[in-house]
């Protein structure tokens, strides 16, 4: 085999491995996508201002039944686990000061783990899609893990829900 035939052969084997590695690059890309939508099926929300000035936001279960979805505290993007069990908003800690919240008074709370100490605070607003809501209490959470808010009843109380086949409706009335 001669000089040429063998560099040939070289940048044929090499444009094969190139091509196998782009097509595993995109499968990764694909089903990391398709995992991040089952995790959160909300990143676009489904939110709208009806004709009577109400606001509404139409949230997916994820694969797991839980609601999840992009939001805002005070104007700083979170991502929300809406918990009708939690009596007020609950902020991990990490993230609380990430965004500028101020820590009150400590309180114990009790949690489903047991009672711990957490912080009062108050949140200046709270937004989930066309929904917005005004000073709402919430608690800061040393022992929270992750950057998830907890969506209680201190913000949830406000808004009228409706639960139907893995929808779950919120609805702010004007």
């Amino acid at each position: 085999m001669d000089s040429d035939e063998k560099q040939v052969k070289r940048l044929g084997g090499t444009m094969i491995v190139l091509t196998w590695l782009g097509v595993l690059g995109l499968l990764s890309l694909l089903f990391s996508n398709l995992l991040d939508w089952q995790h959160n099926p909300n990143k676009a929300l489904n939110s709208r201002t009806l004709g009577n000035g109400a606001a509404e936001t139409r949230l997916q279960q994820n694969r797991r039944g839980h609601y999840l979805a992009k939001g805002a505290i005070n104007g700083h993007e979170v991502v929300f686990l809406l918990d009708t069990g939690a009596s007020t908003v609950s902020v991990p800690q990490s993230l609380a000061r990430r965004i500028g919240l101020k820590e009150g008074p400590a309180t114990r709370t009790q949690t489903a783990n047991g009672t711990i100490s957490t912080y009062l605070t108050r949140l200046d607003s709270v937004e989930l899609g066309a929904i917005k809501l005004r000073d709402i209490s919430a608690g800061i959470n040393p022992y929270m893990q992750g950057n998830e808010v907890l969506l209680g009843m201190s913000f949830l109380r406000k808004l009228e829900l409706i639960q139907r086949d893995g929808t779950l409706i919120l609805r702010q009335q004007q």
